[in-house]
């Protein structure tokens, strides 16, 4: 009897087809309720970090070097009051094969999928991800298909997806070009379903672990190298898997460092709308993204996922467009390093608050991404003026994400702004009640002080507002 392939068919057997293409049954960590094993689940997948790290060098990833970028440093103290501007450093993760952190995510995947003896690995994904997993894939022999989200109904596609794509093909990977809607998440189904493939999911606790290393890396480095911790380590935010890793590794490690996220504020935007999808200029790294993933992690495509940022979280920033186009400008210029704009996003909002630091303290970048022909500033502005958004000098401030990009007058121009945290995880609380229905019992509210980084008390006086 043949299969109902229609969305709501499809759509139907979501449980199934993930269990089979993903190699965890999720169901083992379930309560019945709002909690779950989170740990337990993240200890299943196997791999300590000694583990990872030999998976990781012997495929070309890993032992990414750490760079001070004393001139931008030097800018950053020029704008700073006296006596403030900390060092700022990078972790250059271009350094790995596909030229992103994405490889550690990729990593651990796709030794997953060659471990359980699957004969392909597929991803949904529009960003440096894709690239990753071809790359690894080709390392161990199997094959591997990337669903892209990058045009809008009229057939535009954003240059910097359109690059990345080519990448994917580069590495070997057949690539699948959606038009932007629901339909990607329905595409991806069908293909895990009929191909038997390994969901090389971003969300999967082998991806998070395999980013671990980035954040055991840094400390590891920083003490060797000067001593100490870094004070802050910054993270561009979007899925939320970027930040987790990373922070988890700094914890394995004993690091005490402070957890910083970074996104360009897009709000107004919406994602997914055809008409607005183009009048962006960044795919990953921003609010549209960062936001709702921070505030509901399991919106991702497995049932539970192992990258849950407001556990993590000390501080979230937001910078605008124009600001990062400066940034990435300068680092070029300053400092002779071209860089991607994902970890710009991160340096800019890095570039802000190390103003707000002591001279003799350290921040951290915790990743850089390969640059390419549609990544690089002219390409971006160029497509955006195509699209109807102005482009001037000014005061960021005045930047309306869709209308303009507004580049800053002066370095002094560049402030990043605080996301509510606390509204955050008010809003995570009301979504884990409005998904599951439930009356929260003792464990469930111990599991949201855990998954909002607060404590019982909270839980309780938010519940008590709904």
């Amino acid at each position: 009897m043949s299969k109902d392939m229609s969305y709501s068919g499809v759509m139907s057997r979501r449980p199934e087809i993930m269990k089979q293409a993903a190699g965890v049954d999720f169901s083992l960590f379930e309560s019945g309720s709002i909690s779950f094993d989170y740990e337990r689940m993240m200890r299943e997948a196997g791999f300590s970090i000694e583990e990872i790290q030999k998976i990781q060098l012997s495929h070309g990833v890993g032992n990414t070097p750490i760079l001070e970028l004393r001139n931008l440093t030097e800018l950053a103290r020029k704008c700073a009051p006296k006596g403030k501007g900390a060092r700022i450093f990078i972790k250059d993760e271009a350094a790995n094969a596909s030229g992103s952190f994405k490889a550690r995510r990729a990593s651990t995947a796709v030794y997953q999928a060659k471990k359980l003896g699957y004969k392909g690995v597929v991803t949904a994904t529009s960003g440096n991800y894709g690239a990753a997993v071809a790359s690894q894939a080709a390392m161990y022999g199997l094959k591997c298909i990337v669903v892209q989200e990058c045009y809008d109904s009229k057939g535009k596609g954003q240059p910097e997806i359109i690059e990345k794509a080519r990448k994917c093909e580069a590495l070997g990977a057949e690539v699948v070009q959606l038009s932007v809607g629901p339909e990607l998440f329905y595409l991806f189904l069908t293909i895990l379903e009929q191909t038997g493939y390994f969901n090389a999911s971003l969300y999967t606790p082998f991806a998070i672990a395999g980013v671990e290393t980035l954040g055991y890396e840094i400390a590891m480095q920083f003490r060797e190298k000067y001593g100490k911790d870094p004070e802050v380590v910054l993270a561009t935010n979007a899925g939320g898997g970027n930040l987790t890793g990373t922070a988890r590794g700094l914890k394995k490690a004993g690091a005490e460092s402070k957890i910083v996220a970074a996104s360009v504020d897009l709000s107004g935007l919406h994602m997914a709308a055809d008409t607005q999808f183009n009048r962006k200029s960044f795919t990953t790294g921003h609010t549209g993204f960062g936001m709702p993933f921070t505030t509901w992690p399991d919106r991702s495509d497995v049932p539970r996922s192992a990258a849950r940022p407001l556990r993590y979280m000390d501080r979230y920033l937001t910078i605008r467009q124009g600001e990062v186009f400066y940034i990435t400008e300068a680092l070029a210029s300053l400092e002779g390093l071209e860089k991607g704009p994902a970890g710009n996003t991160a340096l800019t909002a890095a570039f802000s608050l190390a103003q707000e630091m002591n001279q003799d303290e350290m921040i951290v970048v915790q990743e850089t991404e390969y640059t390419g022909a549609g990544k690089h500033i002219q390409p971006q502005l160029s497509f955006a003026r195509e699209n109807g958004i102005e482009i001037k000098f000014g005061d960021p401030k005045e930047e309306v994400p869709g209308k303009n990009i507004i580049l800053p007058s002066h370095p002094s121009m560049i402030k990043a702004q605080d996301a509510d945290l606390e509204h955050m995880r008010k809003s995570l609380i009301k979504n884990a009640i409005t998904t599951y229905n439930v009356t929260p019992n003792d464990a469930d509210i111990e599991f949201l002080a855990e998954e909002t980084k607060t404590d019982v008390e909270f839980v309780k006086n938010v519940l008590k507002s709904l």
